[in-house]
C-alpha cells in the first residue's frame, strides 16, 4: 500500500477521474447556498443536488471534487473511532452519463490498483433496502464481480 499525504491522495482521486472523463470542480462552501433547511454542508452531494436531480452543471455531465463537510447531528460522540465533524469527502458523479458498473468498477481500480490496498483488505457496504427501495442487490453483484468476496459485502440501512 502506497503512503500519501492527504493532499497527495486528493490530488490522485482528482486526477484518476479527470483522466477518466470528469471536469475538477471546487469545493462548495460550508455554508450552503440557497439552501435553508441545513446550517452546514454536511455530505459531498449537498452542494450537487441541483444538478442530481436534472439542473444541467456548466461543466458537464461527469465532475469530480473533495469537498469540506461539517456534521453536527452526532457531535456529543466525536472523538471515537467513527465519528468525526469536519471531514473532506472524495466524490465522482455522473450526471447521467454512467451508473453503478463503471462508477463500482473505477472505485475499485482507485482502491487497489491505484493506492495498492489488497482486496482483502477491502469491505464494502451496499444498501440493505427499505420499504422505499430495495436491497441493492445489484452493486453487491458488481463488487463481487470485481473482486470483493461475498462475506466482504455488507448490506447496511439509511
Amino acid at each position: 500500500m502506497k503512503q500519501l499525504t492527504s493532499q497527495q491522495l486528493r490530488s490522485t482521486y482528482l486526477s484518476f477521474f479527470q483522466e477518466r472523463g470528469h471536469a475538477v470542480i471546487k469545493s462548495a462552501s460550508l455554508i450552503p447556498e440557497n439552501d435553508p433547511t441545513v446550517l452546514f454542508t454536511t455530505a459531498g452531494m449537498h452542494p450537487l443536488v441541483p444538478y442530481l436531480s436534472g439542473e444541467k452543471h456548466p461543466m458537464g455531465t461527469r465532475l469530480t471534487d473533495v469537498q469540506k463537510c461539517v456534521r453536527t447531528g452526532d457531535i456529543d460522540e466525536v472523538g471515537d473511532s467513527s465519528h468525526c465533524t469536519f471531514f473532506e469527502m472524495l466524490g465522482n458523479w455522473s450526471l447521467g452519463d454512467y451508473f453503478k458498473n463503471e462508477s463500482i468498477g473505477w472505485s475499485y481500480e482507485f482502491l487497489t490498483k491505484v493506492l495498492g490496498i489488497p482486496v482483502e483488505k477491502l469491505a464494502v457496504s451496499v444498501f440493505a433496502g427499505d420499504e422505499d427501495c430495495p436491497r441493492d442487490e445489484e452493486s453487491a453483484a458488481i463488487w463481487n464481480a470485481n473482486g470483493i468476496p461475498q462475506d466482504r459485502i455488507f448490506f447496511l440501512p439509511k
